[in-house]
């Protein structure tokens, strides 16, 4: 079973050997360090920099981690000046020169490594405004590798009927000719639902509720009914004539929306706020004849190579065993690509300036992936990983971190049997002020592809991901036009680079290397089947064919 433990409900004698054992499924750090404490017969102090080991690498770590951070000015540069990370545009490539010549000014050594291409492309201005029945400027952009309109661009408004069939649809297409499509359906409101629940009666939140789920199932099956995908949809309202097609994804939060890639190929992808779009359609639906104006700005590059950014400070015991610090550089670009994952990447820069002036000559390498196209499918760790096969077969540990600004607070051993005994081992050594908030999932279950570390741990290498505290990150700055420098909580994020640092040198130090044994995974409720490990996939190399 998996649960939290308290100091009070097993003896502190048994606390290391239970987890030698395996026989601890889930703990708090802060509690082993207890119980470690105890059964030493010392006393936690209050204090914030109590140490439990004499250590003196730890204790440097701290002081530059916790005294004399970069944190503030790694990534004021990197989410304000440099901005969003779009793999395949100029904003990643000179984010990329800008890491490159980071490590260097730290003498690590770094360089863009590339594995393949993608579709180029650079963002200019986008302005959407409505000119009727009234005039506003709307909060909307384009959608990532859209192409432009090369100059205002002025029509109607049309909104999808209700499809019940491919001919509806047919019979649909020639009223799209020289107009701007909405292809989503409208918000009944923006008010985020726990709003809702604190103001609204429960009778008044039902019907609300009923109301918003409704329309938008009844919205999914008249879009199922055409027959099409979505990327074919768009494709062929393009085909039919549409000045352009508007979409809008909510996440359920005030005043956000999420910001991905278009499919168009002529003529522009544009999102709107949920406010803006549920004006907008309402006007048209309601035959108020609402009329746009769009002047929207983009260059397509063609393909241009990709590339990870590679930082390595080499093991001078063990040279061919590694410890990878991994966090993808790419964001999308609505907003400045803050917690995805410029969070996770000042972490990792952070740490491993840390690391070189504290432990500038580790026992074994230590690696820094800043990988690209992580947005598109981890393409970047991916080929990373088939390209350096002698790194993966040599990894001692991969610390990912990619899921916003938020201290670390839990992290599993991805059913890596013996990896419970090594977090227990390090964890117990460092600052409670760090390791208070951390639960250790024991064994945990392999994770699939949702960040870097599922292109390591589908080999069976012992890769980890630092899982943080939401602050929110879901429904307000995951992929939103909010995901900015202002949202990142530098306390926490200063956290995050020491405990990363403190982790690196320690795994680095770790007498043998991390056995890679797998626990047995249970059967799936859902199937019944026997749960199988993810299978490694191969990275997407060149550009998609939008």
């Amino acid at each position: 079973m998996s649960r939290n433990l308290h100091a009070n409900r097993f003896p502190p004698a048994l606390a290391g050997s239970l987890l030698e054992a395996g026989m601890i499924r889930r703990i708090s750090a802060f509690v082993l360090l207890a119980l470690l404490a105890l059964s030493a017969g010392l006393a936690l102090p209050a204090r914030a920099q109590y140490f439990p080991t004499d250590d003196p690498v730890i204790r440097q770590i701290w002081e530059q981690g916790m005294e004399n951070s970069q944190i503030h000015r790694l990534g004021q540069v990197l989410l304000d000046s440099i901005g969003p990370r779009l793999t395949g545009t100029p904003a990643l490539e000179a984010g990329a020169d800008w890491v490159v010549k980071m490590y260097e000014s730290w003498g690590i050594q770094a360089e863009k490594e590339p594995y393949g291409t993608w579709n180029g492309w650079r963002r200019g201005i986008t302005h959407i405004d409505l000119l009727e029945p009234r005039v506003r400027t709307l909060e909307g952009t384009m959608l990532a590798w859209s192409p432009g309109t090369s100059g205002p661009v002025q029509g109607a408004v049309v909104t999808l009927p209700r499809f019940t069939s491919p001919a509806d649809l047919e019979a649909f297409l020639p009223q799209v000719q020289g107009k701007f499509v909405l292809v989503s359906p409208a918000e009944p409101t923006c008010r985020p639902d726990e709003n809702w629940e604190e103001y609204a009666t429960p009778e008044s939140y039902e019907r609300m509720s009923e109301e918003r789920s409704e329309h938008r199932q009844a919205w999914r099956e008249s879009l199922r009914s055409t027959g099409l995908r979505r990327r074919v949809l768009y494709r062929t309202l393009e085909e039919s004539g549409a000045l352009g097609i508007f979409t809008s994804s909510w996440p359920n939060g005030w005043g956000v929306r999420e910001i991905f890639e278009a499919y168009t190929e002529r003529v522009p992808t544009l999102d709107l706020s949920c406010e803006d779009y549920g004006l907008v359609f309402r006007l048209a639906s309601n035959g108020q004849n609402p009329v746009l104006r769009v002047n929207a700005e983009a260059e397509d590059l063609g393909e241009v190579p990709t590339f990870n950014v590679i930082g390595r400070i080499p093991g001078a015991e063990v040279p061919d065993e590694y410890v990878l610090l991994s966090a993808h550089f790419d964001s999308w670009d609505g907003g400045s690509g803050a917690t995805d994952n410029g969070t996770g990447t000042i972490t990792m820069m952070e740490a491993t300036r840390i690391l070189k002036n504290v432990y500038p000559n580790p026992r074994r390498t230590i690696l820094v992936g800043h990988w690209n196209s992580e947005e598109q499918g981890l393409n970047g760790s991916r080929a990373f990983a088939a390209d350096h096969p002698e790194v993966v077969e040599g990894l001692q540990a991969v610390f990912n971190q990619d899921d916003g600004t938020g201290r670390v607070v839990r992290i599993s051993m991805q059913g890596l049997a013996e990896a419970g005994a090594s977090f227990g081992r390090w964890l117990g050594v460092l600052p409670p002020e760090i390791t208070r908030h951390i639960d250790l999932e024991i064994p945990g279950r392999p994770g699939g592809g949702g960040s870097d570390y599922a292109a390591f741990i589908c080999s069976g290498a012992p890769a980890f991901s630092l899982y943080s505290l939401s602050w929110d990150y879901g429904p307000y700055t995951w992929h939103t036009g909010r995901d900015t420098f202002d949202k990142v909580v530098l306390d926490e994020v200063k956290n995050n680079a020491t405990l990363t640092a403190m982790l690196t040198y320690l795994a680095s130090e770790e007498p043998s290397k991390m056995p890679r044994t797998r626990v047995a995974l249970p059967i799936s409720p859902r199937t019944g089947d026997q749960m199988t490990w993810p299978a490694c996939r191969d990275a997407a190399r060149t550009a998609r064919n939008r």
